[in-house]
């Protein structure tokens, strides 16, 4: 008599026995079992998960044209409306306090339903919401009001993307490729940040500010239209409270299970170690520019402000490929992690910190394109084993860590211009962003693993099936 437990479907693949016509075994085993790996039924072939990652690398790159569209244009909107220097800090950061508000519930939204839905519906909306831009500033009697409102709409919309591809990539992407894709798809955003650097200041000299939007508005809604129209084949995009309800093919999460997965130390780990990733990033991201003005006022704007970025997008697709390449010759998943987060946190601080030391203008361009091309190594780390730890509310669980990391950095932010104004030194930052860095990766690399935590496997209702 043999018996075999099958878990329920919240399981991760497992082996089961699948009974067929065979003649027993020479050793005496069961009649006709023959053991077999299951792999989720709702994972794309590799041929569609290449078109996917084209899509979202290019929607991608997109959101970040309609995002910096408007810091793009702010000085020109300012004279022309006669803002102040508050008023414009105002406008700008306004976005950033809407984008933390959707994270947690686009992710939620995503696990029920499916992140491709969020994300076209999302896309749709900013992308209208940029290319209306100009018209709200005209037609506003107080255009400084219109504006703020918009951006924090903007930062509403735009707040989802990054859970939904989360939650879309844990239900759809085998194991063996989540790094390529999300390394890939992330390398979107330093895409976007160069061709609207570029692209839109020629519009912005050539045809007014105004153009910045509705170019970026209009390619965006294009964007989802394809999206819709090729990949989903016309399917309404249709989210309804009984699908939120149903669950789709994610299991429900109740308040239980949330507290009892906060609880776990390995997602405790990536919570902190993405919350010292994005302060150190929303940082450099900031204040990078001012170092260079202030360290090398004759310096030209253009080399500081493109070469790490440039260098930044092969920086994160190769991290991508190594850390699949790697997964696929098997190695331990959670070591894999590791060490991406390694060169992420580890590796750049120690060209962060070489900064301290008043180097040449050339070496510092060299320093902080080193650091920013090593920092997209935890597209392939952290942002990553979110998934590992819990495919079934990725989604959500990613909006709870960028919620932390986008107020956490703000504040960090603060702070750094705070330290410049008392100590007069820029190695204060970069020593305080160090020292940040390095407690992420201490905190990820003690307690980081890559198995399944979602599911309490103690509980887990089995059958018993007798042959």
């Amino acid at each position: 008599m043999a018996v075999l437990q099958i878990y329920g479907k919240n399981h991760g693949p497992d082996l089961v026995c699948h009974k067929d016509s065979y003649p027993p075994g020479k050793n005496g085993g069961v009649s006709g079992c023959h053991k077999k790996r299951l792999e989720p039924s709702s994972s794309w072939s590799r041929p569609v998960a290449r078109v996917w990652t084209v899509v979202l690398l290019l929607g991608t790159c997109l959101l970040y044209c309609a995002r910096v569209a408007m810091p793009i244009c702010t000085v020109s909107m300012a004279e022309q409306f006669g803002w102040s220097k508050r008023e414009s800090g105002m406008v700008l950061g306004s976005f950033f306090w809407g984008y933390c508000f959707t994270q947690v519930l686009g992710g939620y939204v995503s696990d029920r339903v499916g992140g491709e839905k969020v994300l076209l519906l999302s896309a749709a909306a900013w992308g209208s919401m940029t290319a209306f831009t100009p018209i709200l500033a005209h037609l506003c009697s107080q255009p400084i009001f219109c504006m703020t409102l918009a951006r924090f709409l903007m930062g509403l919309l735009q707040g989802v993307h990054y859970p939904s591809l989360a939650s879309l990539c844990s239900q759809k992407v085998v194991e063996s490729e989540r790094g390529f894709l999300m390394s890939t798809v992330s390398s979107g955003s330093y895409l976007g940040t160069l061709v609207i650097g570029g692209a839109g200041s020629v519009m912005l000299d050539v045809y007014g500010w105004g153009s910045v939007f509705y170019v970026s508005g209009l390619l965006s809604v294009l964007w989802a239209y394809c999206m819709w129209k090729y990949l989903l084949e016309g399917e309404g995009p249709i989210i309804t409270l009984e699908s939120l309800g149903s669950g789709g093919t994610q299991s429900k999460m109740t308040k239980r299970h949330w507290l009892r997965l906060l609880k776990q130390p390995a997602v405790c780990a990536v919570i902190v170690t993405h919350l010292c990733t994005a302060c150190t990033f929303f940082t450099l991201l900031s204040w990078l520019p001012t170092f260079f003005r202030d360290t090398f006022p004759d310096a030209k704007g253009w080399v500081f402000n493109v070469i790490p970025w440039l260098v930044a997008i092969p920086s994160s697709l190769f991290s991508g490929c190594l850390s699949d390449h790697l997964i696929s010759q098997g190695f331990d998943t959670a070591s894999v992690r590791k060490l991406m987060q390694f060169f992420s946190m580890g590796v750049s601080s120690m060209f962060t910190i070489l900064l301290c030391g008043n180097p040449s203008f050339p070496w510092a361009v060299a320093f902080v394109s080193a650091t920013m091309g090593l920092s997209t190594f935890s597209h392939s780390g952290v942002s990553v084993n979110v998934q590992d730890l819990a495919p079934s509310c990725a989604g959500a669980l990613f909006g709870v860590m960028n919620t932390c990391g986008a107020f956490s950095g703000v504040l960090m932010v603060y702070f750094s211009g705070y330290l410049i104004e008392t100590t007069g030194s820029w190695a204060s930052v970069f020593a305080l962003i160090t020292t940040v860095n390095l407690l992420g990766l201490c905190t990820f690399l003690a307690f980081a693993e890559a198995r399944r935590v979602d599911i309490d496997f103690s509980k887990v209702r089995h059958h018993n099936i007798h042959i």
